[in-house]
């Protein structure tokens, strides 16, 4: 138990349902549709449109999505893959004869087919409870009468004015009079709004196929982009199955390649070779331990993770206990490995994540990303949907696994999770932030498993990332060991900002309570009945 003495905040518990989210307005849209008899899967997806309009600078409607959704009455975990390809005129030679030897991050050829509209929509299609038109009203109310900015959030806001400026649609549907909302201002989203209204009317088609979809093209071949018509009326969500890894009698579900889910399981495979229970928590030794597993995993997923559809990937051999043994034996305790770390199996940014469970233990774990803060930069001419740069995830480089091709999904930083004991989900849970993403659940999760942590304590314990080269720590880590770290050969530094968010809800079979947690380094809040 937490020393109440000290600033934190405890365990939410409920019976019946519960919703954990970056903003306070979409948890209480899921616990309301839920109220009205909608299951997880329906609260997640109104919880997700809720969060395209109140935290806009992470997620929307202009980017992918995807699901882990367990399944109460057939014990099934699903899993749909709602990234989008990107243009079939795509290619490194497109790239090459606009100037660029590298992927832009952000701007028009950074822009993939958006995904997300079509996974909740194919979601609810299998899996959903109420009609699709009355998940979306929570959202459609917040942009049309407005909402209030919270303090993160503008905090956010404020450092991605130059950003918003730099095109007229992006300014008017983000800024006011040239700068960002303050805290406790309301901004409101009309065009958005007026997309959202038809969607809601007339499905996802409106969105792929109708007016949402003309006016993206228009805007898109304003800009010397590569979409077409045609590439977003044939994008089309993916259900796969699920891939996983046991540690210390849990099983570790995610979602397979394009997904980094892998990263994740490769790196607790690596841990699973040894107790870290045996360092204190956060002593030099236990981060200088995670960080290395993190990197060599890291390694892989650099070299690997790609479409499938392009390549066929080791995802078997890579998640075997062989090569886990063979990584863990390449961490040496007393010195760093050599960087930039390289794989060595042979040859053959921000985010939403949102967890519901329901009266039926449903559960849902989901994420919906325009990556980087605002994406690319861009809102859709009128439409007011700000388009995500998922294609700055793909490379240049000809031949490598993840190089940009016609038609192709970029391996992607966003991982919804699921932990199983037995047949059982237990924790429906992910951490936000990009290339922090794997770290960050392979860290909750050791702190929940290996630490005994409740779910909020492992959340909110101080943060580290190993990331080309530099192991970045937030402020909350000693001195002292920053010193013998850097004695270790790191290259320290103190985090600018907070290290990603999280959400979870654990599941508590015995006494039919569940559990939520919700990171201080959102807005968020866990709330259930």
């Amino acid at each position: 138990m937490r020393n109440h003495q000290f600033p934190g905040r405890s365990v939410v518990m409920s019976t019946d349902a519960m919703a954990a989210t970056s903003q306070p307005m979409a948890t209480q849209a899921a616990l309301q549709i839920l109220r009205d008899g909608g299951n997880a899967l329906d609260a997640a997806i109104a919880a997700s449109a809720t969060l395209a309009v109140v935290e806009s600078y992470s997620t929307g409607i202009g980017g992918d999505c995807f699901i882990l959704y367990h399944e109460a009455s057939s014990g099934k975990l699903h899993a749909l893959n709602g990234s989008g390809r990107s243009a079939a005129a795509a290619t490194i030679e497109a790239m090459q004869s606009r100037g660029h030897e590298t992927m832009p991050e952000q701007g028009i050829l950074a822009v993939t087919v958006p995904g997300a509209v079509d996974a909740w929509h194919c979601a609810h299609n299998r899996l959903g409870s109420l009609s699709f038109k009355d998940l979306l009203q929570p959202a459609i109310h917040y942009a049309e009468q407005g909402y209030a900015v919270s303090p993160i959030i503008a905090h956010n806001w404020k450092s991605c004015e130059t950003l918003l400026s730099q095109t007229p649609e992006a300014a008017a549907a983000y800024l006011i009079d040239g700068k960002a909302p303050q805290a406790g201002m309301i901004h409101r989203q009309p065009d958005l709004a007026k997309s959202l209204r038809l969607i809601a009317d007339q499905g996802r088609d409106a969105f792929y196929q109708g007016a949402i979809a003309e006016e993206i093209i228009r805007f898109s071949d304003s800009h010397n982009g590569l979409l077409s018509l045609d590439d977003l009326a044939s994008h089309q969500s993916e259900w796969v199955d699920p891939i996983s890894s046991d540690y210390r009698g849990y099983r570790v579900c995610e979602i397979p390649p394009n997904s980094q889910g892998i990263t994740t399981l490769m790196a607790l495979n690596i841990l699973a070779q040894t107790e870290v229970s045996q360092f204190e928590h956060l002593s030099a030794g236990h981060i200088h331990l995670l960080s290395q597993a993190f990197s060599l995993a890291m390694a892989e997923r650099d070299r690997f993770i790609s479409d499938p559809e392009f390549n066929q990937l080791p995802v078997d051999e890579l998640l075997s206990t062989e090569f886990a043994k063979t990584q863990f034996a390449r961490i040496k305790m007393d010195q760093v490995l050599a960087q930039p770390v390289s794989s060595i199996l042979p040859n053959h940014k921000n985010t939403v994540y949102l967890s519901v469970v329901d009266k039926s233990r449903n559960a849902c774990s989901l994420i919906n990303s325009v990556f980087y803060s605002w994406g690319s930069g861009l809102v859709a001419g009128s439409t007011g949907i700000n388009l995500q740069n998922r294609g700055s995830g793909f490379t240049l480089e000809p031949g490598h696994f993840n190089q940009l091709e016609p038609r192709k999904r970029p391996m992607h930083t966003i991982i919804p999770a699921m932990v199983y004991q037995g047949e059982k989900p237990v924790l429906c849970f992910g951490v936000m932030a990009g290339q922090y993403q794997a770290m960050g659940q392979t860290y909750v999760l050791s702190n929940w498993i290996d630490y005994g942590m409740d779910i909020q304590q492992s959340l909110d314990a101080a943060r580290f990332l190993l990331y080309d080269g530099e192991l970045s720590v937030e402020a909350a880590i000693s001195a002292e060991t920053r010193n013998t770290l850097s004695g270790l050969g790191h290259q320290v530094a103190v985090a600018d900002s907070p290290l990603g968010g999280g959400q979870a809800i654990y599941i508590d079979w015995e006494n039919g309570v569940l559990h939520g947690g919700s990171d201080p380094r959102k807005d968020g809040m866990a709330a259930g009945f």
